[in-house]
C-alpha cells in the first residue's frame, strides 16, 4: 500500500496534477468515515452530515 502512495505522488509530481491531492484528500476521508462508522452506535450522527 504505501509503494503504491510513493508511486502516485511521484506521478502527481512529474505529470504536474496537482488538482488531484484536494480530491484524494477528500474520497479518504469520506472512505475512513464510512469505515470507522460501520457497525458502530456513531453511524446515525454521521449519516446525517451527508
Amino acid at each position: 500500500m504505501l509503494e503504491f502512495i510513493v508511486d502516485l505522488a511521484r506521478f502527481m509530481k512529474k505529470q504536474k496534477n496537482y488538482w488531484l491531492l484536494p480530491i484524494l484528500f477528500v474520497l479518504v476521508i469520506i472512505s475512513g468515515l464510512l469505515a470507522v462508522t460501520k457497525g458502530s452506535v456513531v453511524a446515525p450522527f454521521i449519516y446525517t452530515l451527508f
